[in-house]
């Protein structure tokens, strides 16, 4: 490294340096936003869409399994089967829309 006006190297602990590295590391970071190449979170769109699975398994079992039941004791087949199922759909669907406006982190 060059010296300065005292004729010192710079050390690694002085201000200045430390300064620089920081703006630098943030004009890389906006540098990498922008033509986008920035780092993606990979973990967060696997664990996103097993939520949607889950959500689209859960809706879709739950209101079956007690639509099934609920035909089997009040022996109205297949009426609460159907209902309960298209109703577990569109809370599934709901959840769904939720999740997928969630705002990254």
């Amino acid at each position: 490294m060059e010296s300065d006006d005292s004729g010192q190297v710079p050390s690694a602990a002085d201000p200045r340096l430390r300064s620089l590295d920081e703006r630098l590391k943030a004009a890389a970071d906006a540098e990498a936003v922008r033509t986008g190449q920035a780092r993606v979170d990979a973990n967060r769109g696997y664990s996103q869409g097993n939520r949607v699975l889950a959500e689209l398994i859960a809706g879709l079992g739950g209101g079956a399994l007690v639509g099934w039941t609920l035909d089997h004791f009040l022996g109205t087949t297949p009426w609460f089967l159907l209902a309960l199922l298209f109703l577990g759909v569109a809370a599934a669907f709901r959840s769904i829309i939720r999740i997928s406006n969630e705002r990254p982190e």
